[in-house]
């Protein structure tokens, strides 16, 4: 599992629009608030992005990036995006990769049957790289806000000025 202060593992994924983000292009310059989630269209997940797309305004005026990433397709992601009007970036992680390294990819049960599955958590990346919260295993309801009540408390400049020296 990444803790705090752990430096976060950089990647390349393709969007709803079939365009690449790159975590490398944010850094030096916005924060990053990088969320995983089970599956597109589920109750808990298009609560949970539909939230993120609620405060987005909040977030930008921080300077804050928000991706959302799953192992859902780009297809299937621009018709999530579509049909509830997110405005949040969500990103296909088809093999599994960039789950794996942030430590989500994990076996979970329920009504007694087990397989591997996104465990429902959110990363604050500062400009400089490094992990500044992890949390794991999050509820989708009020988490946005959490998160950005999160984000407020961090110092404004201190990440920014230490990634651009």
């Amino acid at each position: 599992m990444l803790q705090t202060g752990d430096q976060a593992p950089l990647f390349s994924l393709l969007d709803a629009d079939l365009e690449r983000v790159d975590l490398s292009r944010f850094l030096g310059q916005r924060r990053v608030v990088l969320y995983f989630y089970p599956r597109d269209d589920t109750p808990g997940c298009t609560l949970e992005a539909l939230e993120f797309t609620d405060l987005h305004p909040d977030y930008e005026a921080l300077g804050t990036e928000i991706l959302g990433i799953s192992r859902d397709s780009c297809v299937s992601h621009g018709a999530f995006r579509d049909k509830h009007g997110i405005s949040v970036r969500l990103l296909a992680d088809l093999d599994g990769e960039v789950c794996e390294a942030y430590g989500v990819w994990r076996v979970k049960e329920a009504h007694g049957d087990r397989r591997m599955g996104i465990l429902r958590s959110t990363f604050i990346i500062t400009p400089d790289g490094r992990i500044r919260h992890a949390l794991y295993d999050v509820k989708p309801r009020g988490h946005a806000g959490q998160v950005l009540d999160l984000v407020r408390a961090l110092p404004p400049d201190a990440a920014i000025s230490s990634a651009a020296t």
